[in-house]
């Protein structure tokens, strides 16, 4: 099934160049393209659709505006010939954001992203080897492998997500309590406030620690509980 897809911007010249680029994707159906905010996010609280093309700066309310005052936010993919509206994206957790003039390439990028996301999100349950969790980081969505993931460390209101064979961590914006939501509970496990490891990645429990292949991570007094739960490793 296509993506149902609604496209709002100010200047006709970048409708029709998002309509022509559309066009090119049998997994795309733009149904609908507004010149005028106003009408779209009317359009929009009346018809929900998967996936919004939008321009940042637009007279009567911006495209930052017209996303926040969604109550149902589809997938984003902001459109803007300015980069100071970069931060704004990553608040809202938009699929990705396009420079204008837009390239057809870059365009396809962000566009495959949005359909590998809505297909994430619409999966049925596979294996753990297949299995994968979508974060927002550097300004887009990042997919990640569950299979792929060491350990992960509690920063503040971010996250560092440590992944096997990476040495720089994928840093997000997110609470222990919402990662802890996407992962599942007989693969993962929280040792310590700050740590969360992955059970297959455990080498050894020794002296209230964890050893992994990249790490040694403490055991909380809160979580000692979970050194009897992994008697077999």
């Amino acid at each position: 099934m296509a993506l149902r897809c609604v496209a709002i911007d100010d200047e006709p010249l970048a409708l029709e160049l998002i309509k022509t680029y559309v066009a090119r994707f049998p997994g795309l159906q733009l149904i609908q393209v507004f010149e005028d905010a106003l009408s779209g996010a009317e359009y929009l609280k009346q018809n929900p659709v998967d996936l919004l093309f939008v321009d940042v700066n637009m007279p009567d309310i911006t495209g930052v505006e017209l996303v926040r005052s969604l109550v149902a936010s589809p997938m984003i993919i902001f459109t803007t010939a300015y980069r100071n509206y970069a931060f704004e994206s990553y608040e809202l957790q938009a699929i990705d954001y396009l420079l204008k003039p837009i390239d057809f390439s870059r365009f396809t990028a962000a566009v495959e992203k949005a359909i590998d996301f809505y297909k994430y999100k619409s999966a049925t349950q596979e294996s753990i080897s297949d299995e994968s969790i979508y974060v927002y980081s550097e300004y887009k969505m990042i997919k990640i492998l569950l299979r792929d993931i060491e350990y992960i460390e509690s920063m503040g209101d971010y996250l560092k997500i440590y992944l096997s064979g990476n040495e720089k961590p994928i840093l997000t914006l997110m609470t222990m309590k919402k990662i802890l939501e996407k992962l599942p509970e007989d693969s993962f496990a929280r040792v310590h406030r700050s740590f969360i490891v992955a059970l297959a990645k455990i080498k050894s429990i020794h002296n209230r620690k964890v050893n992994l292949s990249s790490a040694e991570l403490p055991i909380g007094d809160a979580y000692s509980g979970f050194i009897n739960q992994q008697k077999g490793i």
